[in-house]
């Protein structure tokens, strides 16, 4: 039996190696448009690479299966988990070693041009001639990041073999804001609640850091949050939307009141950057800027796009898939990765889904071959 990979990252390398730890005589090829695989896996975690998380699902099977490559891991705080080394080389290093190991066959600078099933077989055809196997796996990643191999390219392959694609949008990205206050705040970084309101209805909220900069916010908060912003709709002028942030959400407002008519100032609660905008924004009425502090709007004019996100939200239906990324319309036919309509928050979660969607899939081929 033979398997044909198209997309050398992630989900895809780990399918390869697990398919031939499962069974050695698979032939497996993986084809990568890159000049090299695992490109994206490189810039992760701040080139720490944040492997998976302790609250994953799929955190013991992750986890095994890196210790199978020789790879330690260590935790971080909130269940983070990176290589020992704390360098993402290391986890590059021992998923190419495995792949020369355990014989993968990887094909890179090969650039698709179309992929067809015929009389039972698939059939990829590329710049580097046509590659034939018994099973495809679809494994390009989504659109985040095209420098790193996310360039979109894998939706046309679902759809050439009958599937769909959700509405897609740059996810765990920053997001722009058109208010001057955050340029003036650049660099203030703050614990708080943020909350997306769009059209005036509350659709996400979240805790955490946030990060003023000179085009608008970012921070783990902010990025957790912009799946829930639709450029295209901002766009278009069919959506009005606002982040609503609380800085102090532990304090009531009341609080808030009783501490400035005490001390005259917010200084010991928030840096004195931020007290100073709000004041000015309230005239130094402090009645008024305890409301602000609670319930602080900015004006949110889109996403920093795919070349800044992590992910891509959307992606072939969940519903147009069974077990291990096994396509329901097409038989011998896997999606998995990125290319599927399931994102996660930050701290490693897309990472470790990534991961076990390969191993899945892998699993599922040797059991149905």
């Amino acid at each position: 039996m033979d398997v044909l990979i198209i997309g050398g990252g992630a989900s895809g390398i780990v399918c390869a190696i697990r398919l031939k730890q499962n069974n050695p005589a698979i032939g497996v090829t993986v084809l990568e448009h890159l000049d090299e695989a695992c490109k994206k896996i490189h810039a992760t975690g701040n080139g720490r690479c944040n492997i998976t998380n302790k609250n994953a699902d799929g955190f013991e099977t992750t986890a095994s299966f890196f210790q199978s490559l020789g790879l330690l891991l260590r935790e971080s705080g909130e269940g983070r988990m990176y290589p020992y080394s704390n360098q993402a080389a290391s986890v590059v290093g021992v998923l190419l070693e495995a792949c020369e190991k355990y014989g993968v066959t990887l094909v890179t600078d090969c650039h698709i041009k179309k992929a067809e099933k015929l009389d039972g077989q698939f059939n990829v055809f590329t710049d580097k001639g046509v590659f034939t196997a018994d099973n495809l796996v679809l494994a390009t990643g989504g659109m985040a990041q095209s420098a790193l191999g996310s360039d979109g390219s894998g939706y046309a392959l679902a759809k050439a073999f009958g599937h769909s694609v959700t509405e897609l949008s740059p996810a765990l990205v920053q997001l722009k804001s058109s208010s001057k206050n955050c340029r003036v705040l650049k660099g203030v970084r703050a614990k708080c609640c943020v909350k997306i309101e769009t059209n005036g209805d509350i659709v996400g909220e979240d805790y955490g850091e946030l990060l003023f900069t000179e085009y608008g916010i970012s921070g783990i908060v902010t990025m957790n949050l912009s799946e829930k912003i639709s450029d295209r709709r901002l766009k278009s002028g069919e959506d009005r939307c606002h982040a609503i942030i609380d800085f102090v959400p532990e304090i009531s407002e009341e609080a808030l009141v009783s501490h400035f008519e005490t001390f005259g100032n917010f200084d010991g609660i928030l840096p004195h950057k931020l007290c100073a905008v709000l004041q000015r924004q309230t005239d130094g009425d402090g009645v008024k800027t305890a409301q602000y502090i609670k319930h602080w709007k900015l004006i949110i004019t889109g996403t920093k796009g795919y070349d800044y996100a992590q992910i891509t939200k959307g992606g072939v239906p969940l519903g147009e898939l069974k077990e291990g990324g096994e396509s329901a319309l097409c038989d011998g036919l896997y999606i998995i990765g990125e290319l599927t309509d399931r994102q996660f928050h930050c701290g490693g979660f897309n990472l470790d889904a990534a991961f076990n969607s390969g191993i899945a899939a892998a699993d599922r081929i040797v059991r149905t071959k």
